[in-house]
């Protein structure tokens, strides 16, 4: 049994079980104040406009360049894919299979992750729900590699400064990408695991 069925909100902020009130709209934590809900309001569209706009930023983000190495005045933008394939021409096949993982596999399973959950919740899907909550942690442990990516090219550009001799330019497709981690973060930020279990055990579902 769930604890809403027994009339009980848990704060998000500290925690604290607190007891529904039939009549009361708005209810407030005993113990820290905050606003609860039995369910987080409007999660599910939330998660929706986040998720979609981190698919809208998904392809400048793979289609742009996100570095440029300049060597003696001379070099050539890279996007996240030819820089993998620079990587394993030149034999560096771990540093190669680290940056493919980290930056093309992770957001695209982050993404058709959290689009199956959502479906899953809004059209009743008889799947497991030990299973979905199993792969929604999974998606918040994984998400914070993504930005791999990001903290290396921006070490690059702040130390790799020697004007002609060498430099690195961070380029459009890393601030595309950036969008895609931090938008994929709050999409399962913001959805209600919760959800699934209702999903499973009523037939109707909380939004």
């Amino acid at each position: 049994m769930r604890a809403i069925d027994r009339g009980l909100i848990l704060c998000h902020e500290c925690h604290q079980l607190n007891a529904a009130q039939p009549d009361t709209v708005r209810h407030t934590c005993l113990r820290c104040g905050a606003h609860i809900h039995p369910r987080r309001p409007h999660s599910i569209a939330k998660s929706w406009a986040l998720l979609l706009t981190a698919a809208l930023l998904y392809l400048p983000a793979n289609l742009l360049p996100i570095m440029t190495v300049r060597s003696l005045g001379q070099g050539q933008p890279d996007t996240i894919m030819s820089g993998v394939i620079t990587l394993m021409q030149h034999g560096m096949y771990p540093i190669a299979l680290v940056v493919f993982v980290a930056s093309i596999a992770v957001p695209s399973l982050k993404l058709i992750g959290i689009g199956l959950l959502l479906l899953s919740v809004q059209r009743h899907q008889t799947l497991s729900a030990r299973q979905r909550i199993l792969m929604f942690r999974f998606i918040e442990w994984i998400g914070r590699w993504s930005m791999l990516d990001i903290f290396v090219i921006a070490i690059l550009v702040a130390i790799v400064n020697f004007g002609a001799l060498a430099s690195v330019e961070a380029g459009f497709g890393a601030l595309a990408f950036a969008g895609v981690v931090v938008l994929t973060m709050l999409a399962a930020l913001t959805f209600d695991p919760r959800l699934i279990w209702d999903n499973t055990d009523l037939p109707t579902q909380h939004d």
